[in-house]
């Protein structure tokens, strides 16, 4: 590995895909009980986690701080290997400028070193996408430099499109008015929402019932994704895995040596959008 990669937990990667990533652990509290989530999400229950949140669980999440990250980068660019770290969105969470903030400070003391920040716009797999990529850029022995700049091109590039099964979770984020809940919730309407090029979540289109939304994704995928061999495609879901296969299938139907990945969505942002959330991740042309 010509330098080292840092995601968190936000990123939604099994272990399977973790080769050359560390993890940075997350944190949270449900009904005022922290919890740490280390990014294992093969063994994150899923089912009681998003049970409790269908039961009126208050979750609250912690951003990364700067110091977590001083007291994990420091030793590592003392024994001579550069950093490239991939956030969940700026514009999700304060953990990117967190990072920024600790970069600056550790190349101001390890001068010969470098640490980059890359800003996913992102959460879940958005994240984890962009990790991917970074560590095999590593392991073909690319410099941290250059590697920054092909990620950092690469965002763009990050398609993540989801529903939600219950809008009132995003009432509480201030994703959708009170009244746009409870009138979607009356009509059974369901948003299809994405990762703008800025790093908001914004809505891009509403339909009716659960199986058109899952149509809706797919769609986009078709419409959007990149013509390559074997694309690798990651689908999340908050306790829902029926719909996820689903999903799936849909995409298997458009491209059928694609490479998909099934997991529970993670319980970071998995907090904002509720059990039910439903979300799909692949290289597009554009977002």
């Amino acid at each position: 590995m010509s330098f080292a990669v840092y995601a968190d937990g936000t990123a939604n990667l099994p272990g399977s895909l973790l080769e050359g990533i560390t993890l940075l652990p997350i944190t949270y509290t449900m009904n005022d009980v922290s919890h740490t989530y280390t990014g294992d999400i093969e063994h994150f229950d899923a089912k009681t986690y998003y049970d409790a949140l269908r039961n009126g669980a208050s979750v609250k999440t912690s951003l990364l701080n700067t110091e977590l990250f001083l007291r994990e980068f420091a030793p590592v660019l003392k024994e001579g290997t550069d950093i490239i770290y991939i956030a969940m969105s700026s514009h999700i969470s304060g953990t990117y400028n967190a990072a920024r903030i600790a970069a600056e400070q550790l190349m101001e003391e390890y001068p010969e070193r470098f640490v980059h920040i890359v800003d996913s716009l992102g959460c879940g797999f958005g994240n984890g996408i962009l990790a991917i990529r970074a560590a095999q850029l590593s392991r073909e022995g690319m410099s941290c430099k250059e590697a920054s700049k092909i990620l950092d091109d690469l965002v763009p590039h990050c398609d993540q499109y989801f529903t939600v099964d219950d809008l009132n979770f995003l009432k509480r984020t201030g994703r959708v008015s009170g009244a746009t809940a409870a009138i979607g919730t009356a009509l059974n309407i369901k948003p299809i929402l994405y990762g703008d090029h800025t790093g908001h979540i914004v809505s891009c289109a509403k339909v009716h019932g659960r199986k058109k939304s899952i149509k809706a994704l797919a769609d986009n995928y078709r419409e959007k994704h990149m013509n390559l061999t074997n694309p690798q495609v990651f689908i999340s879901h908050g306790d829902c895995l029926g719909d996820a296969e689903m999903l799936k299938e849909l995409i298997l139907a458009e491209t059928p040596d694609a490479d998909v990945t099934i997991c529970a969505h993670e319980p970071f942002s998995g907090a904002h959008v509720g059990p039910g959330m439903l979300g799909l991740f692949f290289l597009g042309t554009e977002r």
